[in-house]
């Protein structure tokens, strides 16, 4: 349909001072393709105050990340067809370096083929909804773990609290109240209380310890890509199915990560294809047929606002801290 690899060109670098000490780079980003920045990385943001991630009113898109440099951040703005990226810190070149994989330049659906209707109509109406990729494994495990079998509000408030007490204050001038996430040095160094205290449950404390603890041989994961990339993280213990696939839909693009075990997702694809409730089976059987663009076909679903019909009240969230 429209997407070659690498598409688009990444141009003019350059740096200047600026103030807090720290030498801002830029560069410019024009994408041959059609491109909704806020629709592609939307699925990078942890709620509406993660603390790593920013929108601000003048439609600037703030990310902190940790890089194999060291830390940085990037600020993405489109004034008109090309998208200008700054970035400050160690980690600024290599944020900068990825900005075309991570608008989606890196996504390639040439032999994707709608089997429904609401497929096909959702497509046709979103053609700039595209994979994001980051590049990198271990900022993204760490709110994937923390979203394993809890609410989406536990889960978030765990992964502000733990950015904001152990994560870095982030190069450059990012927007008051941002934080570098935490790295696998500083998830080692959290006392049991202090878990505690973020309302991490044993089971999620251990996975995310392990996870720390091998978490330079998994970002091998995004280099391999697609079913190895996955199975090397379900490599340690207490990361599954799930926690692998929502990793891989943001770090490499995977368009075939399903989320199996996911509360929400085989409701609303049920509801959305057959008008009635699948289990995570029934989900993977009407599936099928779109591999390997399984997972996309979800994200046009959710970017299309399909939701599953509510027929009782919502999970309260568990209180561990008063535990």
């Amino acid at each position: 349909m429209r997407r070659g690899l690498m598409s688009g060109s990444l141009t003019g670098e350059r740096s200047e001072p600026m103030t807090r000490s720290e030498p801002t780079q830029h560069r410019a980003f024009a994408p041959d393709f059609p491109l909704d920045v806020p629709g592609v990385l939307a699925p990078l943001r942890r709620g509406a105050a993660d603390p790593a991630f920013r929108r601000t009113a003048d439609g600037v898109t703030w990310l902190v990340a940790n890089t194999p440099d060291g830390a940085g951040t990037l600020a993405l703005r489109r004034p008109g067809g090309e998208v200008r990226a700054s970035a400050w810190g160690p980690g600024a070149s290599s944020l900068l370096d990825g900005v075309p994989a991570l608008l989606g330049a890196l996504d390639e659906d040439s032999d994707f083929e709608a089997h429904h209707s609401l497929v096909a109509e959702l497509r046709r109406r979103m053609p700039a909804l595209r994979l994001g990729s980051t590049g990198r494994v271990w900022d993204l495990l760490v709110p994937s773990i923390l979203e394993q079998k809890v609410t989406g509000y536990e889960a978030r408030r765990s992964w502000r609290d733990l950015c904001r007490r152990f994560g870095a204050e982030p190069p450059g001038p990012a927007p008051a109240g941002m934080r570098v996430p935490p790295t696998p040095a500083a998830i080692l160094s959290i006392a049991d209380w202090e878990w505690h205290k973020a309302g991490v449950d044993g089971a999620r404390r251990r996975a995310l310890v392990a996870a720390a603890h091998a978490a330079h041989r998994l970002e091998r994961a995004a280099s391999l890509r697609g079913k190895q990339g996955r199975d090397l993280l379900r490599t340690v213990p207490g990361i599954g199915f799930w926690t692998a696939a929502e990793v891989a839909q943001r770090a490499w693009g995977d368009a075939d990560a399903i989320s199996v075990g996911d509360f929400h997702i085989p409701s609303i694809v049920g509801y959305a294809l057959l008008g009635r409730k699948l289990d995570d089976a029934g989900m993977l059987e009407v599936l099928a047929p779109y591999a390997p663009h399984r997972h996309r076909v979800v994200r046009y679903l959710e970017a299309g606002g399909i939701s599953r019909p509510r027929f009782g009240p919502r999970f309260a969230p568990r209180e561990y801290r008063d535990m």
